[in-house]
């Protein structure tokens, strides 16, 4: 039954803010879910050896204040119309001494680098112990635990830097940091610690037994104070409001609404699968969400829990209230086709190309393959014979391999810039077919959907969306706005600020669908994809046993 809303007034407005892995975005949108402004800042990431990647949470701080004063300042509305204010972020470690003070992550010392990022690789041979114990918590992280997730990054921490380990008084996941900076609360998401750091959200309980296992006992034994002690849902208003310190920051009024957030993948999917259609309000358990950016990710709902190997989950009310979410995803997918580009010879040229058009080099590429083709499904034979297995940074899933690695197979000597599209169109081929790998694993379990809705910055282009319908089978939808992460972090902020009484609602009400794009039915399309696929498949085995 549909909760009833609360209010609904033309003169509010709400505050999204989304963390990503190399910038910070701020939206402000009105209760209909109408993006009005956007702000956006680069934040730094230290990389060193060993695919360690290092932040400054003072850093993204200083980038979120920047971007909320802007939209602010660019909409002119009086600031007691704002009425909440909510953040999604990667899933990056977050280490704080006394006093709130950062403590260094790594073995340089330096303070002010005290966020591990959410694909720092550091922690593999953490993540295999653990697995290699088996414990029962690991049933719900799809049997395996990825280094990406917290725990394993804890026992790197505790073993390498035990001063930074035992001197910290917080591990925060990023969004839950961020929460905790804006409100003064150190109430933790369910979505963060169910997804990242093991708790058990179906029984509301931490499982002692497996920190102890570990070699994390001592967290435990201090009733998990120092990662989350008290755990709410999404949309969740914290302590008092906005704190009068982080008010005079960012630009807003003391007291408004701030909302326990969600992972950024997430609120890309609840800004995506929750959307009205012409005939009538989608079924959530119908859709994938694939969240298309740096890294890709995939969540799928679902009414009862199902396990699928290798992929991460069930996780209970992780993402929608009530319901049980498997997520999957690839570790680099618009990473790993800028990545592939630069490395071809005539990368420096169309990068000059580029420029000179003021587009970014993908974009560039993508445009240039518009231009020789009448159909954007005929896109796949300008891949010829090149096949890409774009697994740069691991295979997250469905294998749960962080040490594959990527292939490329059918290469010449040539040099020109339509190779060069090849090897483009034949990368997001790559990162089709491995979405192609987990929709095949997770129907094999019972959890089929019918649709793929995309967001993300890398799947906005319309030839990707096609190619990604071809190449999986799926008809692929996008959501009518543009930035439906920040638009699912703003629906945490109206649940919040009590504009509606809950999530389910705030979904219906802020959110639509836009394109639809259907995969091909040409024979000759179809038959290319399945052999491509094969071939992708092929060259994976291969590699896996080598």
């Amino acid at each position: 039954m549909m909760s009833k809303q609360i209010h609904n007034t033309a003169s509010c407005y709400l505050v999204g803010v989304d963390v990503g892995t190399g910038s910070v975005r701020a939206g402000l949108f009105d209760l209909q879910g109408t993006l009005l402004h956007t702000s956006k800042q680069n934040i730094v990431t230290y990389q060193d050896r060993d695919a360690r990647y290092e932040q400054s949470s003072d850093n993204i701080w200083q980038a979120v204040c920047t971007c909320v004063q802007n939209v602010v300042s660019m909409s002119g509305l009086p600031l007691e119309s704002i009425i909440g204010l909510s953040f999604d972020a990667t899933c990056s470690l977050v280490v704080l001494g006394e006093n709130h003070q950062p403590l260094s992550v790594g073995e340089h010392g330096i303070a002010d680098r005290n966020v591990i990022v959410w694909m720092d690789q550091r922690a593999i041979e953490q993540a295999q112990a653990i697995n290699e114990l088996g414990h029962t918590v690991l049933n719900y992280v799809g049997n395996r635990i990825s280094p990406e997730m917290e725990t394993p990054k804890l026992l790197w921490l505790k073993a390498h830097l035990p001063e930074t380990y035992h001197n910290a008084h917080h591990f925060f996941d990023l969004t839950d940091y961020l929460t905790f900076r804006a409100s003064g609360s150190q109430a933790r998401s369910i979505c963060t610690l169910v997804c990242k750091w093991t708790y058990l959200a179906h029984e509301k309980r931490w499982d002692n037994s497996y920190f102890e296992a570990i070699g994390l006992g001592e967290l435990a034994a201090d009733q998990f104070a120092k990662i989350g002690k008290k755990v709410v849902a999404p949309g969740t208003a914290l302590g008092q409001g906005l704190t009068a310190s982080a008010a005079k920051e960012l630009g807003l009024n003391t007291g408004i609404a701030v909302a326990a957030g969600l992972i950024d993948a997430h609120a890309g999917g609840v800004g995506s699968v929750g959307a009205l259609t012409k005939t009538g309000t989608s079924t959530p358990e119908d859709c994938l969400a694939y969240v298309f950016g740096t890294s890709a990710c995939t969540l799928t709902t679902s009414s009862n829990a199902v396990t699928v190997p290798g992929v991460w989950g069930p996780y209970f009310s992780a993402m929608i209230p009530g319901m049980w979410l498997n997520e999957a995803g690839q570790s680099a997918a618009g990473a790993a086709i800028d990545h592939l580009v630069l490395m071809h010879p005539a990368s420096a040229e169309a990068t000059l190309l580029a420029k000179d058009a003021a587009t970014p080099l993908t974009a560039w590429l993508s445009k240039q393959t518009k231009s020789q083709i009448t159909n954007l499904s005929d896109a796949v034979n300008l891949a010829q014979n090149v096949h890409v297995v774009p697994e740069f940074l691991g295979n997250r899933a469905p294998f749960a391999d962080p040490n594959a690695r990527a292939i490329i197979a059918g290469l010449s000597m040539e040099k020109s810039i339509d190779s060069l599209i090849t090897f483009y169109i034949a990368g997001i081929c790559g990162i089709a077919y491995g979405l192609r790998q987990i929709i095949e694993v997770q129907a094999a379990e019972g959890l089929n959907i019918h649709r793929i809705v995309i967001s993300g910055g890398a799947g906005q282009d319309p030839l990707i969306r096609q190619l990604i319908a071809d190449a999986t089978g799926k008809e692929v939808i996008a959501p009518h706005t543009d930035e439906p992460v920040l638009l699912g972090t703003a629906m945490l902020a109206a649940v919040a600020a009590g504009a509606y009484a809950d999530l389910n609602l705030a979904m219906q009400s802020m959110s639509s669908f836009g394109g639809s794009y259907l995969p091909a039915t040409s024979a000759n399309i179809v038959q290319r994809h399945e052999s491509r696929f094969l071939a992708f498949t092929k060259l994976q085995t291969m590699a896996r046993e080598l």
